[in-house]
């Protein structure tokens, strides 16, 4: 499985070499998240195949980034496998591969 990590304000928020790669998003696993940076807030937005998706802000250090990730709390069974893993947006932290 691929490994990657996400960071924000120069902190490791995720971290994780079970990602699931879709599209080009690595899609974390739901435990190798620092929950502490995150608040999930009210929006939400459908997916014609992978279902509704709901969002995260992230905080960290005074550095907010609005909806920066997503995550499918009850995916289509085409994407099941995602179920709780949560991506993010590349132009709102960086990530790292390898």
């Amino acid at each position: 499985m691929p490994s990657a990590k996400v960071l924000l304000n120069g902190k490791v928020i995720a971290e994780s070499d079970k990602t699931i790669i879709i599209e080009v998003s690595h899609y974390f696993p739901p435990e190798s998240l620092s929950t502490e940076y995150f608040s999930e807030n009210d929006r939400h937005t459908t997916c014609h195949w992978k279902g509704v998706a709901s969002y995260f802000d992230i905080a960290v250090d005074g550095k907010e980034s609005d909806s920066a990730a997503w995550t499918y709390r009850e995916p289509s069974r085409a994407a099941e496998r995602i179920k709780d893993y949560v991506a993010f947006y590349d132009h709102q932290v960086e990530t790292i591969e390898g």
